[in-house]
């Protein structure tokens, strides 16, 4: 399989990347919107999906950080006012009064290992790669960790699958947590020297979009416009992954990535969709339960899972009307 996607490395990031949007007459103030990494393949539905929301006067503004820390705390700052994520560790420990609005991806990923570790047994005391402290990733290897009964050597950091997926075929790593469309490529190109391991079966949110709640109620009509369009465009790439692509080349989005990326859109979405990264209600009270049961088993917050409230961490009203409004 050819490589499907490929992040820009966070080293080119290290600098604020601005994607500025034209304006449109009819939009009230122009949102400010922060990602924790640089627009990509992986997050050309949530383009496409702004972009229809800029159609009906939605003018905005998006800036890829080199963290999604940074994101999250340009959000608290006020320098940004929405942001995708994952603050639910934050929101609780430190109170801010963030809150969740449309869960844009779930953690589809997957343990690979060197051939040499043939169960997690034989990873107990060795070392492990992660994206980053206190990511998904290292959510889901602290999980499986707890299940297998077993502690990891040295952890390690290496911002993105397909600089980990370099790294194994390289030999400088032996056992780390990537996603489907990476796994994938490794699989292809050196599954003689790799294998996957059981990794966890209900994934959490992987990325939501979230807001400061007051100003989310402030700006109603414009989270509004934003949400509904994002259900529409997860509900129809569902029901057909080739809209991505479809209104990619309409709306002349991601031009100047390389030929070789653009071409393998219609297989990563397809593949994607397939392995259920994606979820056509988004998200909502059902994904708030998930993640707690997640983030409180990984550790990255207090439970029990069962004593978290979801408005704590949910603004649930734009969304439910998004769904009022579609009829379904």
């Amino acid at each position: 399989m050819k490589v499907l996607t490929k992040r820009i490395s966070v080293m080119f990031a290290t600098l604020l990347v601005v994607l500025s949007i034209g304006l449109n007459s009819q939009a009230a103030d122009k949102i400010r919107i922060a990602l924790g990494d640089v627009a990509s393949v992986e997050t050309l539905c949530f383009l496409v999906a702004l972009d229809r929301a800029k159609d009906r006067g939605l003018d905005y503004e998006m800036t890829a950080f080199a963290k999604e820390q940074l994101a999250i705390q340009a959000v608290i700052g006020g320098q940004m006012d929405l942001a995708v994520g994952t603050p639910y560790s934050i929101i609780q420990k430190s109170k801010v009064p963030l809150r969740n609005i449309f869960q844009i991806s779930k953690l589809v990923f997957y343990p690979v290992v060197a051939n040499k570790y043939k169960t997690w047994q034989d990873l107990n005391g060795q070392p492990f790669t992660f994206h980053a402290r206190g990511t998904g990733t290292e959510a889901i290897g602290d999980i499986i960790i707890k299940r297998e009964g077993i502690t990891l050597g040295q952890r390690s950091y290496v911002p993105g699958s397909e600089n980990r997926i370099i790294a194994m075929m390289k030999g400088q790593i032996d056992a780390t947590i990537v996603d489907l469309s990476n796994k994938n490529v490794l699989m292809e190109k050196a599954g003689d020297r790799f294998h996957t391991l059981p990794g966890v079966t209900d994934p959490a949110s992987d990325e939501v979009l979230f807001g400061e709640i007051e100003w989310m109620k402030k700006n109603e009509a414009s989270i509004a416009i934003l949400v509904e369009e994002l259900l529409r465009t997860w509900r129809e790439m569902t029901a057909d992954p080739t809209i991505i692509d479809q209104e990619r080349k309409k709306r002349n989005l991601l031009a100047d990535l390389p030929k070789e990326l653009l071409d393998g859109v219609d297989a990563y979405y397809k593949e994607a969709v397939d392995g259920g990264l994606y979820d056509p209600n988004g998200g909502g009270e059902a994904a708030a339960k998930a993640d707690f049961e997640f983030y409180v088993a990984a550790g990255q917050m207090n439970g029990p899972a069962e004593s978290l409230k979801v408005e704590d961490y949910w603004y649930l009203a734009p969304l439910d009307a998004a769904k009022a409004k579609s009829g379904k």
